[in-house]
């Protein structure tokens, strides 16, 4: 009866060890199916994952790059033969989630700020230096005249017109004075201005004097407002310089005679003349 006893415990341990056995190498035989099959997936052939089987139970733990990949892995861990389940541990890289995500739009450009013209305002000043005498008597109506800019024209604390700069003007009005009747008329007003080479068109109320009866001397504006602009220079010792900075007078340059004794309307050379702009000039940025 002992012998019969120890030879059922003996069969029925080597029978589980065979059944151990069996089990263990049908374990073995998933994890590694499941390994190579998904070492050869497109989606988790990348993925760093370990498989572990214990009597059919299937646990993945590890790494996948993708959403995507986690999916697959677990379905090849569900689809193969002999699983009991599936217990699926696997992370999602964080530089994955990143990399997966559309990447941020760019930001918009900084647009800076468009340089503005620059715009000269209507009754601004220019004081200009005649380049050759112009007269009554010597100038003809239609005749154009050089000048330069006396002094710079600034706008807002910037320049908007550097000294020197050329100046074109145009003589409105020249008549003569007749012997025994009639009176000496210039009129003058400037066209142009030349700034970094460019020409530009400008306006300006016209200059006028007139002198009258015996070499009596009037000056008025063109709206005839003022009257009597201050005259200095040529009187004494002629000469090309000799009407510098002559004729100013009431906000705006006024022409007159040069001499209180001549009937004729005379402005020598180099003489200052201030005109005023009767409409405003619009200058490009960077001047």
């Amino acid at each position: 009866m002992q012998k019969r006893t120890a030879s059922l415990v003996l069969l029925t341990l080597l029978l589980g060890v065979v059944v151990g056995c069996a089990s263990r190498t049908k374990d073995e035989q998933i994890q590694k199916d499941i390994q190579t099959k998904a070492a050869t997936d497109a989606e988790t052939k990348d993925s760093d994952v370990a498989v572990a089987s214990k009597q059919g139970k299937v646990t993945l733990s590890g790494k996948v790059k993708t959403p995507a990949a986690q999916q697959k892995l677990e379905q090849i861990a569900r689809d193969e033969p002999g699983t009991a389940g599936v217990d699926d541990q696997t992370s999602i890289q964080p530089e994955a989630t990143q990399a997966a995500l559309p990447p941020p739009p760019p930001p918009p450009p900084v647009e800076k700020p468009k340089p503005q013209p620059i715009v000269v305002p209507a009754g601004t000043a220019l004081t200009v230096r005649v380049g050759q005498a112009l007269g009554s008597k010597t100038s003809q109506t239609g005749q154009t005249f050089l000048a330069t800019l006396a002094q710079p024209v600034t706008v807002g604390g910037r320049t908007a017109i550097p000294g020197g700069a050329t100046v074109s003007g145009t003589v409105m009005n020249a008549k003569a004075k007749g012997k025994f009747k009639g009176e000496g008329e210039l009129s003058l007003a400037l066209m142009s201005v030349t700034v970094k080479g460019k020409t530009y068109s400008i306006q300006t109320s016209p200059l006028d004097s007139t002198v009258k009866g015996k070499g009596k001397r009037t000056a008025a504006t063109a709206g005839g407002g003022a009257a009597g602009g201050a005259l200095i220079g040529g009187i004494a010792g002629g000469g090309k310089g000799a009407g510098i900075g002559a004729l100013v007078g009431a906000g705006a340059g006024l022409v007159g005679g040069a001499m209180s004794g001549n009937k004729q309307v005379e402005i020598p050379a180099e003489s200052a003349l201030t005109f005023q702009l009767s409409a405003p000039l619009t200058l490009p940025p960077g001047q």
